[in-house]
């Protein structure tokens, strides 16, 4: 496999770069785009034109310096030893091979994907998008032989992106879907992930039923599929061992590979806490769990959201006192769909201790909450400010205010 016919360098030695605003050419996709997406699909090998590379919308050199538009990146792949399980684990693939692009700083997945190309890449060269879907697709059949065939499809174009974006979600809630019928006292099994490594050294992502990664994208189903196929890969078996606190989620194979693969910087894990041994967050999950300790409750808060939230911090803020791989107290990056799991958090009171979610998030999970509970979580639109969240939760006689931890 060779990129000598491509202006710029890549490697995996580039993954980790940031690219700041002042020093970017474009930003595709992110917070403050409304839709944009990843999506991989396996499909009949005679449906794929290999290597052919489609852009429909704007291309770099149509584009304003320092503007943002819409970025949708559709795969199609194909090979007689793929299936469906696989697709999702592929999609979470596009993060590290955009990153190996020198100039190129990627992050997150599904619909909350994120994009930057340097000025400076684009000024030695890296000036068409179809560029970085070649090199998705070399890197793609190289790194996963099992790949006989791949083409990749580019949106840029706001309405050329609506059809293709809804597909995309309704192929992430089916994933979902299928994943919430499995807990994980029905498996022997668990999985870790060290994706995100090249950007948070010290995280590994624990994968079971009831806790889907982080980044929302890998389900136990789609970890499962990627250790099978792959078990020297990024994704591999975690024998749970001895069940040292099932209220706790604690476990003696998870905490030998907690140390193991954080270089001896974690050794001890409660999968169901966010207050304590915390499992690691990386800089990709979906939403943060935050501890408001005014009422001695939670809240959560999602990418989607560009205002303050209750606690008086943006997301970007609390961002980064989240991600990097630590385990931080009080600030729990978090799935969507662990949101939904019975084990939430259960050993710091589990979903009854959520008392402020922004709307987004709340639309997303509220069918699947106890429904006595629903209306007693407030919103941006029903408080804004920690004193009116106190009179709230008083007034709506939210479970926070039977609880020993109650302010």
């Amino acid at each position: 496999m060779s990129f000598s016919d491509l202006p710029f360098d890549v490697g995996p030695v580039y993954e980790g770069e940031r690219i700041r605003a002042k020093q970017m050419y474009v930003e595709l996709g992110g917070p403050k785009i409304d839709k944009h997406f990843e999506l991989v699909r396996v499909k009949p090998e005679k449906e794929i034109e290999d290597g052919k590379v489609i852009l429909k919308g704007p291309n770099l050199t149509d584009m304003k310096k320092g503007e943002r538009y819409p970025i949708g990146i559709f795969v199609e792949v194909g090979g007689s030893e793929l299936e469906e399980d696989l697709e999702a684990v592929f999609e979470r693939r596009v993060h590290e091979f955009c990153n190996f692009i020198n100039g190129v700083m990627h992050l997150n997945q599904r619909y909350t994907n994120w994009m930057r190309v340097s000025t400076q890449a684009y000024e030695k060269g890296l000036n068409d998008l179809k560029m970085i879907g070649t090199v998705l697709i070399r890197l793609f059949k190289a790194e996963l032989p099992i790949i006989k065939k791949a083409q990749v499809t580019l949106y840029t174009d706001p309405k050329e992106i609506e059809k293709p974006y809804e597909m995309a979600m309704d192929v992430y809630n089916k994933r979902d879907e299928r994943a919430r019928g499995l807990h994980d006292s029905d498996v022997d099994m668990f999985y870790g992930c060290v994706l995100c490594q090249s950007f948070a050294p010290t995280h590994v992502c624990c994968i079971t039923p009831d806790r889907t990664s982080l980044c929302g994208s890998i389900n136990w189903f789609d970890a499962r599929a990627a250790a099978k196929v792959d078990p020297k890969g990024p994704i591999f078996e975690v024998p749970p061992g001895e069940c040292k606190d099932d209220f706790a989620g604690e476990y003696v194979g998870i905490n030998d590979m907690m140390k193991k693969r954080s270089l001896g910087e974690i050794d001890r894990v409660y999968l169901y806490s966010g207050m304590e041994f915390p499992h690691t967050s990386c800089g990709c999950f979906e939403a943060i769990d935050f501890f408001i300790p005014e009422i001695g409750a939670h809240g959560i808060v999602d990418r989607s959201f560009d205002g303050v939230a209750i606690n008086g911090l943006p997301f970007s803020a609390m961002a980064n006192q989240t991600g990097g791989g630590k385990q931080m107290p009080g600030f729990n990056g978090i799935s969507i769909q662990y949101i939904i799991s019975p084990k939430y958090q259960q050993y710091d009171g589990g979903i009854e201790t959520i008392v402020w979610m922004n709307n987004e998030v709340k639309d997303r999970v509220s069918e699947f909450l106890p429904k006595d509970l629903v209306d007693k979580i407030a919103t941006q639109d029903d408080v804004s400010d920690i004193n009116e969240l106190k009179e709230w939760v008083k007034k709506v006689n939210h479970p926070i205010t039977e609880t020993e931890d109650y302010k």
